[in-house]
């Protein structure tokens, strides 16, 4: 006889994701509260540092009056953050999402509440004494804080604790950018490690709450604006899209296999790391005397590569100077994100092309966002959240098609030459494996009635085997009660009647398993000649 349907279901959520959801509007607020005020941070920092007053304007170091000063503020700026680093916590070093990763994966979601302090600040002081960063891995971070912190003074389990911390960082980053929707997919891409509904709601509420109140605080509408584009592109955008992708999976790779170099040059200075981000300042003092619009986060280099026909001094120095400071002063260990500056050089690579096929304003404009959505794409390992994240941060939706092809082109190149993406490395370097594919479990497509196998006697019948399995559950199921209760084999039940039907062992699970390999590796020709037995060409 059949099971009842109710039995097996298509999600494992329960009620306790109300529970969940309402402290995620909570974790939203929160998170926009704490990348605003360290909007303003960086931005009172630049002011410091840049022109000795203290102000909250936003402004550039490039406009500085320092002159040839400039070269000292970056390794005043880097020495600050290394005492921070040294007597505070060294979790303030690096880009921010691999710790965030970190926390999640080997530390049960558990961040010291020093984190959410010292990570903005350090980042301020960073970026404000003319880091070449971007803000959004330092907010992922600090938000993936706050919502940790108050995991931890809630009655929760570790994975639910993980929720918490997720949408913190989701949050972060759609107050930073005005991007719920690539938060959300950002968080599903690079930090949930499961796509369920008990995770992804709570998340996406927070993600959605931060894009609220965002616009009371940062204001409304793309966060860059791009020229009118035609709502229908011709066949040959996709096709040029497809190339420009598939060369920017190759730059991303390069960025990437940089900026490691330089950690691995800083790895074997004679002096400890606590000098190593003064030293790297010293690297973005000198490229910010002959590129001084590399210093700090450069939005408005973003903003003025998406408007069109952008001069190619400009374009010049983000490809030279930009990714030079950038890749030189990440690698000596300092705070500060990633996104910002891969967006700039993505963007500089379209611009580029544009410049090189004496395009219109318009359409070099497209180019530039296909640019950045690619580096974006090819760095981090995430193509959906960086077409998403190119739409929500410019609202150019008729650049879609072109875009995604070029997304996943970029995406393609890496996976293939790269072991690994910018952010996975860190976490390698530290002794860490992670893998970025997702699957059904196997064992979730196989119910215990199609492997367990005829009672071998009454022992095995036996209460002292512990829980008993039923005919109509999956073999998940019941791999985890095996676990739970230790047994290596456990009697079957038939649900409709209550009688002992057959056993399950350990190798009846691994026949499961088997199923999986087949699908894999067993290759059957369905039409024309068939294939040998057993198929293993």
């Amino acid at each position: 006889m059949q099971s009842e349907p109710s039995i097996l279901r298509d999600f494992t959520v329960d009620r306790r994701v109300w529970l969940l959801s309402s402290v995620s509007i909570g974790i939203g607020i929160g998170a926009t509260v704490l990348a605003v005020l360290l909007l303003r941070c960086i931005a009172i920092s630049t002011n410091i540092f840049y022109y000795h007053r203290f102000s909250a304007a936003a402004v550039s170091p490039s406009g500085s009056p320092l002159g040839h000063w400039v070269v000292v503020v970056p390794v005043v700026g880097g020495l600050i953050v290394g005492l921070m680093a040294r007597f505070g916590s060294d979790k303030i070093r690096g880009h921010g999402i691999p710790e965030a990763i970190e926390a999640i994966l080997i530390h049960r979601a558990r961040v010291d509440p020093k984190i959410a302090v010292l990570k903005p600040l350090s980042a301020a002081v960073a970026i404000g004494s003319g880091g070449p960063f971007g803000a959004e891995g330092p907010i992922i971070m600090t938000g993936g804080a706050l919502g940790s912190i108050i995991g931890q003074w809630l009655h929760v389990t570790d994975a639910e604790r993980t929720t918490l911390l997720v949408a913190g960082a989701a949050a972060g980053m759609s107050a930073t950018f005005s991007t719920p929707v690539a938060a959300i997919l950002l968080a599903v891409e690079l930090l949930l490690f499961e796509w369920r509904p008990r995770s992804l709601i709570p998340v996406a509420i927070a993600s959605a709450t931060a894009a609220l109140l965002r616009v009371y605080w940062l204001g409304a509408g793309p966060l860059f604006q791009m020229p009118v584009l035609p709502e229908t592109l011709h066949a040959s955008f996709a096709i040029g899209a497809l190339v420009l992708g598939a060369f920017l999976g190759i730059i991303s790779a390069g960025m990437s296999r940089m900026m490691y170099a330089f950690e691995d040059l800083f790895e074997r200075i004679p002096l400890h790391w606590m000098w190593w981000p003064a030293i790297g300042g010293v690297g973005i003092g000198v490229g910010g005397l002959f590129f001084p619009r590399g210093l700090g986060v450069g939005y408005d280099n973003i903003a003025e590569l998406l408007r069109g026909n952008a001069p190619l001094k400009l374009i010049v120095g983000i490809l030279i100077a930009k990714s030079l400071m950038w890749a030189f002063s990440l690698g000596s260990g300092t705070s500060g994100g990633v996104l910002a500056p891969l967006l700039m050089i993505g963007g500089a690579v379209g611009a580029m092309a544009g410049h090189l096929a004496h395009t219109s304003a318009e359409t070099q404009a497209l180019w530039v966002l296909i640019g950045m959505g690619s580096m974006l794409a090819g760095s981090l390992g995430v193509p959906l959240t960086a077409i998403l994240f190119s739409l929500e941060v410019t609202h150019c939706l008729p650049a879609l098609l072109p875009l995604a092809v070029a997304c996943i082109a970029s995406y393609l190149v890496t996976a293939l030459v790269m072991p690994r993406s910018i952010l996975t490395e860190k976490l390698s370097r530290r002794g860490y494996h992670l893998t970025r594919e997702y699957g059904v479990d196997p064992l979730e497509l196989v119910l215990v009635r199609e492997v367990m196998s005829p009672l071998a006697g009454e022992a095995e019948t036996s209460p002292a085997l512990g829980a008993f399995a039923y005919a109509d559950t999956t073999t998940r199921d019941a791999a985890e009660m095996m676990a739970s209760e230790g047994v290596e084999v456990m009697p079957v039940v038939d649900r409709t009647n209550g009688q002992v039907c057959g056993q399950l062992s350990l190798k009846d699970l691994l026949r499961g398993r088997e199923r999986s390999s087949d699908r894999e590796n067993e290759r059957l020709r369905l039409f024309g000649k068939p294939a040998e037995a057993g198929g293993h060409n």
